[in-house]
């Protein structure tokens, strides 16, 4: 039984670049390398990507009732979401503009 299972993180505090590196490192994976693979990445997105993959697992296993064993990271991809405008202190009374980047997640698991 082929099913797909989704999670979705959204409005993450995270440029979509540096999501991207992370996402690329476990497309196409078994969920259990994918986890083992975010748990020793030093990167600021892995943490936040093995949150929205733990999500998916859950709600395959809860909804779908999947065996764990035999899930798949389907898809994954980061998009760009909405940047915060902020402003910035300048020498000789100017300010400067400073966009914090935000980005979202998606996830599909099946196998």
């Amino acid at each position: 039984m082929a099913t797909e299972t989704k999670a979705v993180l959204r409005g993450v505090r995270l440029s979509v670049d540096k999501g991207r590196l992370v996402a690329d490192l476990i497309r196409g994976k078994k969920v259990d390398q994918a986890l083992n693979i975010l748990n020793f990445t030093q990167k600021k997105a892995a943490p936040i990507v093995r949150k929205v993959l733990e999500s998916a697992i859950a709600n395959a296993e809860h909804n779908d009732g999947a065996d764990i064993d035999e899930l798949r990271v389907k898809t994954i991809y980061v998009e760009q979401g909405a940047s915060l405008k902020r402003s910035a202190a300048r020498a000789k009374g100017r300010g400067a503009r400073l966009v914090k980047p935000t980005c979202h997640v998606y996830v599909t698991v099946g196998n």
